[in-house]
């Protein structure tokens, strides 16, 4: 009867830990993308707003620059558990560059290029 029990119980507990394992939260993922700038103009401010909010956040920059060459190692997580991002990068110029719906849950680099 106890060996019965036993390995009754250790179906238990692989089950519990396969559910566990399955059911990961997707707020788990890896949201560090690393932001590389090789265009011709210094980034000024960053934006990364969740696409479902329909507004930008704050700066991530804040008053600091990208320069032209450099990268930075940025943690987009609003603590919603989405993946899905709009990308905002304004530049020295005054240029301005949009990018929709970008995973940052599978993206660990993006980088921003001429043309």
């Amino acid at each position: 009867m106890n060996r019965m029990l036993r390995k009754l119980t250790i179906g238990i507990v692989a089950a519990v830990v396969a559910l566990l394992g399955l059911a990961a939260p997707a707020n788990a993922q890896d949201r560090n993308v690393e932001v590389i700038n090789q265009t011709q103009h210094a980034i000024v401010q960053f934006y990364a707003s969740n696409v479902d909010r329909g507004t930008w956040e704050e700066d991530i920059l804040g008053e600091d620059v990208l320069p032209v060459g450099q990268s930075v190692n940025i943690n987009i997580d609003d603590g919603s558990g989405a993946c899905l991002y709009d990308f905002k990068a304004v530049f020295d110029d005054g240029e301005e560059l949009v990018r929709t719906g970008i995973d940052v849950c599978t993206t660990t680099a993006y980088t921003y290029t001429e043309g």
